[in-house]
């Protein structure tokens, strides 16, 4: 019975508004990375072959047996004084064979000085954004997986405040004899339960279609992934003319259409080095092209970087990413919280 859940969710939230990109919805906050390994792999990653419980909160279909007990934890210095803090935990339901996870991820921006329109100093306020997940999945014959997130969705910045309601629908095929596995995902389907202003005019969620493949090499220590986002549309590149216009990009061409298809692409890989390090490193087209500015060097933008340390009792990784000068610093530990409980 479980699966037909599946076909429903669609076929429900097929009935709902049409879904937006950032810029034009709600909550865009749930497009950043709750951990460091999807940091690492530049910022989306839906078919990576791994054990790492905190995978799983951004797609329920990579939620497996194996990660029964299993909590990931993570904390990420960002940009501005931004803090972001994420936790997820798993069990394996034996007699329903079903994997449950639950998981959270939230974001301090800190203290801000609020002020009236004429500029007056009102006070300081801390404006915080939220989710709250519960994910399940189940095996459906040798090779498939396939998993459904529910999740509460909450912002809070100061007297405006917002909730929501999203799900996200996965379905994974992973070839353990080839290291091969593929997956789609359709996210953040739902609606704004409470708007900021309290009207009853709703926002759009930021709906995303993702795929992605991931294959690890027979003989040699290397796995590589290609994910696409934003499937449900094109052109998903924000182009402010009259701004550009004023800082004297006249030149730029908002019908390239290599630039369009490539926008959609991340790419990424994994070094094992020995049985205890990896490396991972990613590249995401759209960051790049959106954080470059005119007549201001490109650098590294679009890059991120990682490495784990992987031990029998705790696994620790770090990653960070390149926003022009800027770098942040995501750290996180996954451990098995059952008693005597190591890694495979």
């Amino acid at each position: 019975m479980y699966r037909y859940l599946i076909f429903i969710s669609f076929f429900c939230l097929s009935k709902l508004p049409a879904q937006t990109l950032g810029g034009n919805a709600v909550f865009n906050f749930l497009s950043q990375p709750n951990t460091a390994q999807l940091s690492a792999l530049g910022g989306i990653n839906i078919s990576t072959i791994g054990n790492d419980v905190g995978m799983s909160f951004n797609n329920p279909a990579l939620l497996r047996n194996g990660m029964h007990q299993q909590l990931n934890t993570s904390f990420n210095s960002f940009l501005a004084g931004i803090r972001n803090y994420s936790l997820t935990t798993a069990w394996h339901l034996e007699p329903s064979q079903t994997n449950i996870a639950i998981g959270a991820n939230y974001f301090d921006y800190g203290n801000i000085t609020q002020t009236d329109a004429s500029g007056m100093v009102l006070g300081n306020f801390r404006p915080v954004d939220y989710v709250v997940q519960v994910m399940a999945s189940r095996q459906y014959h040798e090779r498939f997986q396939y998993g459904l997130t529910m999740k509460y969705i909450n912002s809070n910045y100061g007297q405006y405040r917002s909730s929501g309601l999203a799900f996200d629908v996965g379905v994974a095929y992973y070839d353990s004899v080839n290291q091969l596995q593929v997956s789609v995902l359709a996210k953040n389907m739902g609606t704004q339960l409470k708007t900021y202003d309290g009207s009853n005019q709703k926002e759009e969620l930021p709906f995303d279609i993702q795929a992605g493949i991931t294959k690890r090499l027979e003989n040699a220590p290397f796995q590589f992934s290609l994910t696409l986002h934003h499937l449900q549309k094109f052109n998903i590149y924000y182009n402010d003319t009259t701004f550009r216009a004023s800082e004297g990009e006249n030149g730029y061409n908002s019908n390239n259409t290599i630039q369009k298809i490539f926008s959609h692409i991340i790419l990424s890989t994994q070094i094992f080095l020995n049985e205890k390090l990896e490396l991972t490193a990613g590249y995401n087209f759209q960051r790049r092209q959106d954080l470059n500015a005119y007549n201001v060097t490109s650098g590294l933008n679009g890059f991120s970087i990682g490495t784990s340390i992987l031990l029998k009792k705790l696994h620790i990784r770090y990653a960070t990413g390149f926003y022009q000068s800027n770098l942040f610093h995501q750290l996180s530990l996954n451990l098995n919280w059952g008693r005597g409980a190591m890694f495979n």
